[in-house]
């Protein structure tokens, strides 16, 4: 492991904030900032963008418990738009912002290995998520070359198996496993809403700190659900590996993390 994996930020944006030009205007600058102090590795998700491409093609995609089934053209909707227009985009962005940055996703140099997800049962409901891949391990040599060289790697969330094959992975997952594997001292979950809130309505009702009994206690009463019940089963995750600094922020509270939700 590189030395610096103990100082090593890895950062996760969703398509939703992408798509906030004011937003990314402001992450990019925190992140230009944060990497005066580390090394910085951001993880993108896509799935809004996936949606809009699958609508336009006529087909509509199947979302369950916040997680998409994923077909053959489903699989081939991730690649164009997350791995390509997406992540390319994101790129030349962080170029502009004055970062040397480096696009790739989780095939490249077999960073994510996967296997395929066997079908879960969901509310009584047998799910076949088709190409969806379950982490089996980070390999970071890639991710920790380009750091040493003193680059920014933005990561589309794809996975490869020991055949080769291609799966679309939640990109939340991607991320908390890219920093296990780096052994990062933070990983922050950068959302639009800066922070878990008790009321997605109410930017007052965000919660400063979030311990396990909390988290339960929120998906119980349902006010924890969908994509947000996905990241924080994730953010908790990365904190029982060991990650001392686990946040879900706005990007303006990257660098100074006053604001937004601590994982206990």
């Amino acid at each position: 492991m590189a030395s610096f994996s103990q100082t090593t930020a890895v950062l996760k944006i969703g398509g939703s904030l992408i798509e906030d030009a004011a937003a990314m205007a402001v992450f990019w600058a925190s992140v230009r900032a944060l990497r005066d102090e580390m090394p910085v590795v951001v993880v993108h998700g896509g799935g809004p963008q996936a949606t809009e491409m699958a609508r336009r093609l006529g087909h509509e995609p199947e979302i369950v418990n916040g997680r998409r089934v994923t077909t053959d053209l489903d699989l081939q909707i991730m690649q164009w738009t997350v791995r390509g227009e997406l992540n390319s985009r994101l790129t030349a962005m962080a170029g502009r912002a004055g970062l040397s940055a480096v696009g790739l996703c989780g095939i490249d140099g077999g960073t994510v290995r996967v296997s395929r997800r066997p079908p879960w049962t969901i509310d009584g409901r047998l799910v076949d998520f088709g190409w969806v891949g379950d982490i089996q391990y980070v390999q970071p040599a890639l991710l920790t070359a380009l750091l040493d060289a003193g680059h920014t790697p933005i990561v589309a969330p794809l996975g490869v198996d020991d055949a080769g094959l291609i799966y679309n992975v939640n990109a939340d997952t991607i991320a908390a496993a890219i920093a296990r594997a780096l052994g990062a001292s933070l990983f922050a979950l950068v959302t639009d809403a800066g922070g878990v809130r008790r009321d997605a309505s109410d930017a007052t009702t965000v919660i400063s700190e979030m311990a396990v009994a909390d988290f339960q206690a929120g998906a119980d009463a349902g006010w924890i659900s969908r994509g947000m019940l996905v990241k924080l089963a994730v953010a908790f995750d990365a904190r029982k590996a060991g990650i001392p600094d686990v946040w879900v922020l706005a990007p303006a509270d990257l660098t100074t993390r006053s604001r937004g939700t601590r994982i206990l």
